[in-house]
């Protein structure tokens, strides 16, 4: 992955401070701008245009979620993670809703936010011209984007390891629909090795994050979003079954 450049807007001028020094320390990332408020962030995004814009939603002036709609409009080629005290789903659809691609509930290190911008921003291309990068950069924020919505309208959550690793595999399923009758011998490997775990360990990941869901109990929401097909009590679908319902949602709905 090339170096890419990187904004900070944290309300809490130490939490700030370490983010800044950790990520400028850093040789795969540049920090091209940081901000405390929400007013002076939208102040630096029209002179700069990061990769990736770390963002606390609790921003003074112009809050987080608000300048999630600044980014999509000023700078829609960069991918942005947002940050909260709070593990509320209302705050968390919300911030998917307006743009952010992953959600982190604070305490979180630096270390662990600057392993998901390599994630994401690691999925882009770099080999094509500009607009060709802007184009492909902005289609698979908007596959992450429509996941990433289904995994919190139903219950699970994004702070958990599961989340990401049932992102993956479905992208994969988008894809290649065929890997899912592959999932234990290609799925989990492909995704173990690609976070640098075992495929057992994504196996059962995978399997808790969908146990969450389904032990939240939103029935209605589960319903609304994979149609006539209604898991009750404690029937609840396989890894397998569940990567492909939601594949075969985004297929359907031509996001690719």
């Amino acid at each position: 992955m090339k170096t890419a450049n990187i904004a900070i807007f944290e309300r809490n001028e130490e939490f700030l401070s370490e983010l800044r020094n950790y990520f400028d320390a850093a040789t795969a990332f540049n920090v091209c701008a940081s901000a405390a408020t929400g007013d002076a962030a939208l102040e630096s995004l029209k002179t700069v245009s990061p990769d990736a814009a770390i963002i606390d939603t609790a921003l003074k002036g112009i809050d987080g979620i608000k300048l999630l709609d600044y980014i999509k409009s000023l700078r829609p080629e960069c991918v942005s993670f947002v940050m909260s005290e709070f593990d509320d789903n209302r705050i968390v659809n919300s911030a998917i809703n307006h743009g952010a691609i992953y959600y982190f509930v604070k305490p979180v290190t630096p270390q662990v936010i600057a392993e998901r911008i390599t994630d994401i921003l690691s999925e882009k291309t770099t080999d094509y011209k500009v607009s060709a990068e802007i184009r492909d950069k902005r289609r698979t924020a908007s596959i992450d984007e429509k996941i990433s919505n289904i995994f919190t309208t139903i219950g699970i959550p994004p702070h958990i390891k599961g989340f990401s690793y049932l992102r993956e595999g479905i992208k994969m399923a988008v894809e290649d629909p065929t890997i899912i009758n592959k999932v234990t011998k290609e799925l989990y490997p492909k995704i173990g090795q690609k976070y640098s775990t075992s495929a057992s360990k994504v196996e059962r990941a995978i399997r808790h994050a969908i146990e969450v869901a389904w032990n939240r109990g939103r029935t209605d929401a589960i319903s609304s979003i994979f149609g006539a097909r209604v898991y009750i009590g404690n029937e609840r679908p396989t890894n397998s079954e569940f990567i492909a319902l939601v594949a075969d949602k985004l297929i359907l709905e031509n996001l690719m």
